[in-house]
């Protein structure tokens, strides 16, 4: 009689609490979600480049053009020399680049000259336009233009 009467309480006690908890379950799906946080406003940073003055775009004999080979075809840099003074382009030299395993051809130009740069990409359908790194004037030969063979 005795163990009856605690395994009743027992059971009275599991019901109690399994109510309890599918109340709690039930109550908890209908509040609402908490909303998410606002977003935040950054400022915009705006980064203070020095000028440079741009030069007016001229005619292409204007402005030299350097062109390097660094795709390692011989060559390479005298047919695309060729073809760009049938352009109208006057060409300061062709040389041989210090690395010839570039992946892509590109045109690079010295500051103020980023207009010419991207005709010159355009006239030869190329899409990658950088300012000159990394060259001495030296080696640039005076031009403003440079335009990097690669494969």
């Amino acid at each position: 009689m005795v163990a009856a009467g605690v395994a009743a309480v027992e059971l009275v006690v599991l019901l109690a609490g399994g109510t309890l908890m599918l109340a709690h379950r039930s109550t908890a799906a209908t509040v609402p979600a908490k909303r998410p946080a606002k977003a935040v406003r950054v400022p915009a940073v705006h980064l203070r480049l020095p000028k440079v003055k741009s030069i007016p775009l001229g005619a292409r004999s204007q402005a030299a053009v350097l062109v390097l080979n660094g795709n390692g075809v011989e060559g390479a840099a005298s047919t695309a020399a060729a073809h760009l003074q049938g352009l109208g382009y006057r060409i300061a030299a062709t040389k041989n680049a210090t690395r010839h395993d570039y992946a892509r051809s590109m045109v690079m130009y010295a500051p103020g000259y980023a207009k010419e740069a991207r005709r010159l990409a355009r006239d030869t359908g190329l899409r990658l336009v950088a300012p000159v790194d990394g060259m001495t004037p030296a080696r640039l030969k005076r031009s403003p233009l440079v335009l990097l063979l690669g494969n």
